[in-house]
């Protein structure tokens, strides 16, 4: 155990009054600074977190050390109980009061002060005196940074050449169902983001952001990883479709620079590039190449539904459109499947894709001037009105257009012709002949082209699809890039740190542009997007899941952190987005909804393997303490069965990185099977300062995890070991997770330690005994404390990072024996111990030897029950020895060299009164009267023959396992020791000394 090192506080002293803008001044960026002079005085000590100049501020003109709240007490607090700056420590404001007229402080008033408010993040750098202001980084509303991208990432080329095929093969009423089923998860998964984006502050990282700090880095870096790399490849589909859509203009005009496929990457590399450029230029040329594109959009929509009220002409006739007509949106309003892809799951498949692009707002969340405003804003209402552009497109293309047209102006006909089928031979043309041989070339189910075609002037329609290409990639090219720069600076992942610096005000990762681009590029000359194009859109969909997820978890685990200023979600809603999500993945290709998975699950995996050193408040950490909660509470329902008796050990340890022999021995046979506590007692009088506790748990407990010892740390500070260790015994464990056997080291300088801490020593097993409690003590011939001059609770924190000492139990003992001597049933407590070491890796091979005692003339019989008694247990003890000569004087040599050692102890009182001797005994209770070296001889002898038993029988053993005596109250401290010292004295292997209860630990019944 460890003495704490008495500190005194130096005593100090503010004065001064204070006015308004001082009691609501800030120190830095909005604090005032306290400069030292002399006035009126106030009361304060010392602080041991503040300086001196942060004192008697921030107040409303009360005379105190405590300040108001205030905005940067709070932020970027991470773990409970940091230290925040500006706010006195509970030491600050509860340690005594020690006034020093010579340290006096005043403050000093600053007229640039605000009143502590500010919204000065951690992430903005402080501007040191004498240097340029940094620029202010560009910011964007909900508007230009959320609904915008939002709205150009929805959509797509699907919009201008797929939507009108849709509405052919499904007609209108299912077109609908397919679009609002899919909005509906859209719909979702932006209210889940809504969520999780107003429960705190929002930095850079978008989705893998939001995620890893809701789920945890497991799940957080595998998707933030996948995601970013779709990203990247989604830039090189979204440039091939208008690579594809230019070439097939070259082609139309005879213009082709090569050949058709090597046009596509000609273009698509040059497009890429420029992109590329937009996107080094800066967030605010991005920004203003996006407002470009959404007017090009919104005016060739407009252009279309300008087009739908023009009379059709009779070239537009001929290829199906007629204007609004009602007949044509009766026939058009029900489905008419045609084709292998003529199912609605198959049109759904199609379809969904062009709903999804929400996250682009929330990729770009380090560049919102207010993420928690702009994200569920701009998300939700880009939403709306797309999903309004799709169902009244559908609708208005289903009311104008034919299913079949020909296209020849050949195929008009007098109203009423007969053999003229069709509804388009009530407008005077007989598509008849290609309907029935299925050779139309126009109509809804035959042209994708059907929107051009119907608007007022065509290339507008080009413009849109060129607009819809190449804002989806830049939206794209700049997400990548933001993600995997938030997911290099977390470092959970190797080799990608060097991509996760930023340049210039709004720390551009530039790093990760050029890779993006290089992926981009890569991908365009590969040409081989349809193969892949699947594999990304799950990796989209593996990312609404989890943000779904994250939200119903966060929800469920009921954790006081989880707090969203957004109130219109419902966990159940997000459970089912998830699910949806989920099943969606695999009616759109079930092969690469299994090659995701595995790639999710590979990297999560590793993480969980590396398991890397940061603490985000997740939702998981949540859940795991609901959960220990709950089992806990439990647990103390159900009544302890010897069938589940577990030895659940509460271990003297003192700092653990003192005994490490101590904590792996313990945590061989506790490991993944029982509780192990390391205890420590922190030796102070009732008036000291403490230390602080929590630092030096904390630096315990991750030496033990670097050790992989599973255990808990605790200690108390209490006047002497004995006391310290009773509230331990009393006061350790949770419920039914109480330790029920005490190990502790073997107190070596018994013979030269003080007499108190003799009686200490003896008095704690005599606790553990009164507590119900078993007990263990182990003795290791070169000691069990290899503890250095430097105490473990002065520097807690480097703890972790020390070199490990390494112990017997850490390695492999081979084919030696573990030596059992079980004298007296003390309910099996012996036995089982050595059994659980015996299944671990490290002690499999040991033969394990019972060593019961027995007479001479019956050791066949006594054999044969110790041996059908350890069947019984089905322990697989087969090797078990009778000791008849247990009984057998000592050797002389031995019997003197017993009684050397208790010969400093003893009273000599043969000759002397009673009354005398009982007044010796009160002053030295530790003292052995001539008395009781005679009523215990024959028990010394015994000790002293069994020590020469094990000298014959075990001294090449791996580990010996005795039942001690159990020292009776009154019987002398020193006596007690004596016995245990020459039990196991000279033995090269470890001695565990282990004594149960008298409570069976081991039962053969089945109930």
């Amino acid at each position: 155990m460890a003495e704490l090192p008495i500190a005194e506080l130096p005593p100090a002293r503010c004065s001064g009054r204070f006015t308004i803008s001082t009691l609501l001044g800030t120190e830095e960026g909005g604090r005032g600074q306290y400069v030292p002079t002399e006035s009126s005085s106030c009361d304060s000590a010392q602080p041991t977190q503040l300086s001196g100049s942060t004192l008697c501020t921030r107040t409303f003109g009360y005379n105190t050390m405590d300040v108001v709240p205030a905005y940067e007490h709070y932020a970027n607090s991470k773990g409970v109980g940091d230290t925040r700056k500006g706010r006195p420590s509970l030491a600050d404001l509860h340690s005594i009061l020690k006034p020093d007229p010579g340290h006096l402080c005043t403050p000093v008033s600053d007229p640039q002060r605000s009143n502590g408010l500010t919204e000065a993040g951690p992430e903005e750098a402080s501007v040191e005196p004498g240097t340029d202001p940094v620029p202010e980084p560009v910011r964007f509303g909900w508007v230009k940074g959320v609904m915008i991208r939002c709205m150009l990432n929805i959509w797509g080329v699907i919009l201008y050449l797929r939507l009108p095929w849709i509405t052919a093969q499904a007609g209108i009423a299912l077109t609908w169902l397919i679009i609002l089923m899919s909005v509906t998860v859209t719909t979702i998964t932006g209210l889940s983001i809504s969520a999780i984006s107003t429960n705190g502050k929002v930095k850079s990282g978008g989705t893998y952001f939001l995620i890893s700090r809701s789920l945890g880095p497991e799940l957080g870096g595998s998707i933030g990883l996948i995601f970013a790399f779709a990203n990247a490849v989604a830039v090189a589909m979204h440039t091939v479709g208008f690579a594809e859509t230019v070439r097939d203009l070259l082609q139309e005009h005879n213009s082709l620079i090569v050949d058709p496929t090597n046009d596509i990457r000609i273009i698509g590399v040059v497009t890429v590039t420029v992109l590329l450029g937009i996107s080094l230029a800066g967030m605010e040329w991005e920004a203003k190449a996006q407002i470009l594109f959404f007017l090009v959009i919104l005016v060739s929509f407009i252009n279309y539904l300008v087009g739908t009220v023009i009379p059709a002409t009779a070239e537009k006739q001929s290829k199906g459109f007629f204007s609004y007509r009602a007949d044509i949106f009766a026939q058009n309003f029900v489905p008419n499947w045609r084709g292998p892809e003529g199912s609605f799951f198959s049109l759904f498949s199609i379809f969904f894709p062009s709903a999804t692009g929400i996250l682009a707002g929330a990729n770009i969340s380090g560049d919102l001037k207010d993420p928690a405003v702009a994200i569920p804003k701009g998300t939700l209402m880009a939403i709306f009105w797309t999903t309004l552009s799709y169902l009244v497109l559908s609708a208005t293309i289903g009311a104008c257009v034919v299913r079949d047209a020909s296209g020849s102006l050949n195929d008009s006909v007098v109203l009423g012709s007969l053999g003229c089928e069709g509804l388009a031979c009530t407008f005077g043309w007989n598509f008849t002949g290609c309907t029935q041989r299925q050779s139309c070339r126009y109509g809804l189910s035959n042209y994708y082209q059907s929107m051009s075609m119907v608007s007022g002037f065509g290339p507008l329609i080009t413009a849109g699809i060129f607009g819809a290409t190449l804002s989806s990639a830049l939206a794209c090219l700049v997400s990548a890039p933001k993600v995997f720069q938030c997911l290099c600076r977390d470092q959970l992942y190797p080799l990608i740190g060097f991509f996760g610096k930023g340049y210039g005000r709004n720390s551009e990762p530039i790093r990760g542009y050029m890779l993006t681009y290089v992926i981009a590029v890569g991908f365009i000359l590969i040409a081989e997007l349809n193969a892949i194009a699947p594999i990304i859109s799950n990796f989209f969909l593996c990312s609404y899941a989890l943000i779904n997820f994250s939200c119903f978890h966060a929800s469920i685990t009921n954790s006081p952190g989880w707090r969203p200023s957004f109130q219109y979600y419902s966990k159940w809603a997000a459970l089912f987005g998830a699910a949806i999500s989920v099943v969606i993945m695999f009616l759109l290709t079930w092969w690469a909804a299994l090659i995701a998975f595995g790639i999710v699950i590979f990297l999560l995996g590793y993480v969980l393997y590396k398991k890397p050193d940061v603490n985000w408040g997740s939702s998981m950490q949540a859940s795991s303490y609901n959960m220990a909660l709950n089992y806990s509470v439990g647990l103390s329902e159900v009544d302890e069965h010897i069938k589940n008796y577990r030895p659940q050990c509460l271990v003297l340890t003192g700092p653990p990185s003192f005994r490490p022999a101590l904590v792996d021995f313990v945590g061989t046979f506790t490991k993944n099977l029982s509780l192990m506590l390391c205890g420590n007692v922190l030796i102070a009088p009732q008036k000291q300062k403490m230390p602080d506790s929590r630092l030096i748990a904390d630096g315990h407990t991750k030496w033990l995890m670097k050790r992989k010892i599973k255990a808990f740390y605790t200690d108390v500070v209490a006047e002497n070991l004995r006391s310290g260790v009773q509230m331990l015994i009393q006061a350790a464990g949770l419920g039914k997770m109480r330790p029920n056997i005490l190990v502790l080291g073997y107190k070596r300088n018994w013979r030269t330690a003080s007499p108190q801490s003799l009686e200490d020593y003896v008095g704690i097993l005599h606790d553990a005994f009164d507590f119900k409690y078993g007990v263990c003590l182990m003795r290791m011939k070169e000691g069990l404390n290899v503890s250095r001059v430097l105490q473990a609770h002065m520097d807690p924190t480097t703890l972790a990072y020390e070199q490990q000492a390494s112990t017997i139990f850490q390695s492999k003992q081979g084919k030696k024996t573990i030596d059992i001597y079980w004298l007296f049933d003390d309910g099996g407590l012996t036995l089982l111990i050595p059994y659980l070491m015996g299944r671990k890796k490290r002690w499999g091979k040991c033969k394990i030897r019972v060593f019961v005692g027995g007479q001479i003339n019956r050791m066949d019989e006594e054999r044969k029950v110790i041996v059908s008694l350890l069947s019984k247990f089905r322990l697989g003890f087969h090797d078990v020895h009778i000791l008849p000569d247990i009984n057998q004087k000592p050797r002389p040599e031995h019997i003197k060299r017993f009684d050397d050692l208790i010969a400093p102890f003893r009273l000599n009182d043969g000759f002397k009164d009673e009354a005398i001797v009982n007044e010796m005994r009160q002053g030295c209770p530790w003292k052995i009267s001539d008395e009781e070296v005679d009523k215990n001889r024959v028990k010394s002898l015994r000790q002293v023959r069994l020590n020469e038993i094990l000298l014959d029988y075990s001294r090449d053993a791996a580990l010996i396992a005795i039942t001690p005596p159990v020292g009776r109250k009154g019987c002398p401290s020193s006596l007690y020791m004596a016995w245990l010292e020459t039990l196991s004295q000279d033995l090269r292997p470890p001695v565990i000394l282990i004594r149960g209860n008298q409570e069976n630990v081991l039962t053969f019944y089945c109930q």
